[in-house]
């Protein structure tokens, strides 16, 4: 059984990683979790196990230039979860619900700390870091075509795909923080059914 290295999260031992892609990873995790404005570069660092100075090696531009790399990663994990269940059925009302399900349980499985990984940073950061934000607006639109390309292979027209990711998106981030809140699967799981039986409609 591989040992966990001293300061290191779970998620982070999955895999041998550099020192740059674990600092990546814990100030992803800890932005999720805590926001910006709680996260700090020390924090980031012992969670990595790392050292300070070898932060900022990598990060000349300090906390905003790390967010920014935090953010890009959250991102692409965020986006393979929704691939992962868009997958899972040739259904698009199916794989809308799956999507919702998977998020559902990842949720429980962290005992309701990883929620959306940009939310708390976008909203805290709104028009004082531009770069952040264009990270964060990066990610959003990024998850909201991952979706759209979903109902395009489904038969929708481009601007039906469009607006109906536009709709699960928004539903599943909103259900997603309420199902933190409530420390509860539920609203994610009716969100999940109740999004399927919209996407049913406009088929």
């Amino acid at each position: 059984m591989q040992t966990k290295p001293q300061g290191v999260s779970a998620r982070d031992t999955d895999v041998a990683v550099g020192t740059r892609e674990r600092v990546v990873r814990a100030a992803s995790r800890l932005l999720q979790q805590q926001g910006y404005e709680g996260t700090g570069i020390k924090l980031i660092a012992r969670e990595a196990g790392a050292t300070l100075g070898s932060v900022y090696h990598f990060f000349p531009g300090g906390k905003e230039e790390l967010a920014v790399a935090a953010i890009h990663h959250g991102d692409q994990e965020f986006a393979d979860t929704l691939r992962a269940g868009l997958d899972s059925a040739d259904d698009p009302a199916v794989a809308v619900e799956n999507c919702a399900r998977r998020l559902a349980s990842a949720l429980r499985e962290s005992e309701w700390t990883d929620g959306c990984p940009v939310t708390s940073t976008a909203l805290e950061t709104l028009g004082r870091a531009p770069r952040i934000q264009e990270a964060c607006h990066a990610a959003l639109r990024n998850w909201q075509e991952v979706l759209a390309a979903k109902f395009r292979e489904c038969g929708f027209a481009d601007e039906d795909a469009e607006e109906l990711a536009c709709t699960v998106l928004g539903a599943l981030e909103g259900a997603e923080v309420t199902s933190q809140v409530f420390r509860s699967e539920q609203p994610l799981l009716t969100a999940g059914r109740h999004l399927a039986r919209l996407v049913r409609s406009w088929s």
